[in-house]
């Protein structure tokens, strides 16, 4: 008996759990679970992770949409940027040999893991940091759209390209960029811009998996069960999110976000 298929479905699961209890940025550990457990090389285990966020965050974009949450002008314009960057990083990762790609995976790794480390530790103490600049991109709140300047365009426009071309290369969603970013350069409420970033997810990596299809890089016996378990997944980790608290599972999150970057530097270094 096969029991490969389940195994697959399984990592996904736990994947999908974990972005539904974390937000956007969980789906980084798809790749380096896949490597680890499956011992695929980064270049076919990024197709399949961008299989399955491509459902998880299309999902989780639909429902922000019905909240009226997403701000889809925004998001379809980082997503246009991300989708002229991705291919660049697919073909980068195709023809990269994996020992680079799992040095620079883990290396992001460990930013992410720290950085929101840093963040949850802030959270924690009760001394959240303001910015006194002003963001480019400025809700109006008399129509409830942001205000559109050159300044707004250039900042989302980076976001979303840096997002793409990652995506791409590493297999990644790239929620740990566009979250941020848009906390950084917008003044949108927090569950606008997780929703946004979402819909920013879903357009980009839909294409990224889409090239691998049609390049005949996307293993689609494993992404197909990947994407069930991740989505089934998903919704599980909404449902506990409500009663766990979001900061210390944040602080768990990114500790075994860095001990899984550290693990893969070793192996990469091996």
């Amino acid at each position: 008996m096969d029991l490969l298929p389940y195994l697959t479905l399984a990592i996904g699961a736990f994947v999908g759990i974990l972005m539904g209890l974390t937000g956007a940025g969980g789906g980084i550990l798809s790749v380096p679970l896949l490597v680890f457990l499956l011992h695929l090389p980064i270049s076919e285990a990024g197709p399949i992770a961008l299989t399955a966020i491509t459902i998880s965050a299309g999902a989780g974009a639909m429902i922000g949409l019905n909240a009226k949450l997403l701000r889809y002008k925004a998001a379809a314009f980082m997503a246009l940027f991300g989708l002229l960057l991705s291919p660049l990083g697919l073909w980068l990762a195709q023809q990269t040999p994996n020992t680079p790609l799992l040095i620079l995976f883990s290396l992001v790794l460990m930013y992410v893991s720290i950085r929101m480390l840093l963040q949850v530790a802030r959270i924690l103490s009760g001394k959240p940091i303001h910015s006194a600049k002003a963001p480019p991109c400025q809700l109006d709140l008399s129509i409830g759209k942001l205000i559109w300047t050159v300044p707004c365009a250039r900042a989302l426009m980076f976001a979303g390209a840096s997002a793409g071309f990652l995506s791409g290369l590493l297999g990644v969603g790239g929620g740990f960029i566009l979250v941020p970013a848009l906390n950084k350069f917008t003044d949108l409420p927090m569950k606008s811009i997780v929703a946004t970033s979402l819909g920013v997810l879903a357009i980009v990596s839909a294409g990224g998996a889409f090239i691998s299809l049609a390049s005949g890089t996307l293993n689609t016996g494993m992404a197909i069960p990947f994407s069930i378990g991740s989505l089934f997944g998903l919704l599980l980790g909404k449902f506990l999110e409500k009663k766990i608290s979001g900061p210390r599972v944040q602080q768990i999150f990114a500790i075994f976000t860095l001990i899984i970057a550290i693990s893969l530097l070793i192996k990469a270094l091996n």
